[in-house]
């Protein structure tokens, strides 16, 4: 035969498919080594969405930021005033799928005799599109709640100031210890003091400590929460400029796609 002419059919056949390479070396199927690298890639995005989702409920649990609620949406069908996160648990319940369907694309790649066998297509027919709709619905859900979250600034600030005696204490305690004091001996105080806290006092009862008189001029800057956040807002700029925006920028026209999602 004419090798030359078998190449070129090789390759108009898959321009003709839409593709623009064949894989260089199969026989009756490709290496099913393929589906599962597939089946990886789809098992990451459902990974970093069921994060995603996991640190969503924590949040909500908290009322520091909470996923879109409809007006006329039902939050728990036994508790009226519920507002439970619902597609966040969605997005979890069908990435925990997602990824548990990854192991089966490993197996069948793992365990083809030479070439193929015929075990591998029965479950492939399942698996791969199975996989590929479970992940369409995460990204629906995932860009649902992500472009409507509902931050609520004042709980997030009320929380912070109920901890920040905590953080503070150990500036506090490096201060003192500077001032003259016994490391162990202060560290006991504010054990003491935090064990019989409550309502985010603990700084105002280490201020009225005698154990603290030296560095009581310090303790209203200790209680300013900016001062313990280090690079944290330059960090975030840092990523948005140099990591997020290079890769947005070739996919503008995708930006600001809209999903509706009921629940």
């Amino acid at each position: 035969g004419d090798e030359d002419k078998v190449r070129k059919l090789d390759e108009a056949v898959t321009r003709a498919m839409g593709f623009s390479s064949a894989v260089p070396v199969s026989g009756q199927t490709y290496s099913r080594k393929i589906d599962s690298q597939i089946m990886a890639a789809l098992s990451g995005i459902a990974q970093s969405a069921h994060k995603f989702s996991n640190d969503m409920r924590l949040l909500q649990h908290l009322r520091e930021i909470q996923e879109p609620f409809g007006s006329e949406q039902i939050g728990s069908s036994a508790m009226a005033y519920k507002r439970n996160p619902m597609k966040s648990e969605r997005i979890a319940s069908l990435s925990r799928f997602v990824i548990t369907l990854y192991t089966n694309a490993g197996f069948t790649a793992a365990s083809q005799w030479f070439e193929r066998t015929l075990d591998d297509s029965a479950g492939k027919r399942i698996v791969v599109p199975e996989a590929f709709l479970a992940t369409d619905a995460v990204l629906q859900l995932y860009l649902n709640v992500a472009s409507g979250l509902d931050v609520n600034l004042d709980v997030i600030e009320q929380h912070v100031r109920e901890q920040i005696g905590d953080i503070a204490s150990e500036n506090l305690l490096m201060k003192a210890v500077k001032a003259g004091g016994n490391r162990q001996e202060l560290h006991e105080v504010i054990r003491r003091h935090k064990m019989e806290s409550k309502d985010g006092d603990l700084l105002d009862r280490l201020k009225n400590d005698e154990a603290f008189k030296a560095v009581r001029g310090a303790m209203s800057r200790l209680g300013e929460p900016r001062q313990y956040v280090g690079r944290s807002p330059a960090q975030v700029r840092e990523f948005l400029d140099q990591e997020v925006e290079p890769r947005l920028a070739p996919r503008r026209k995708a930006l600001g796609l809209k999903s509706e999602v009921k629940v």
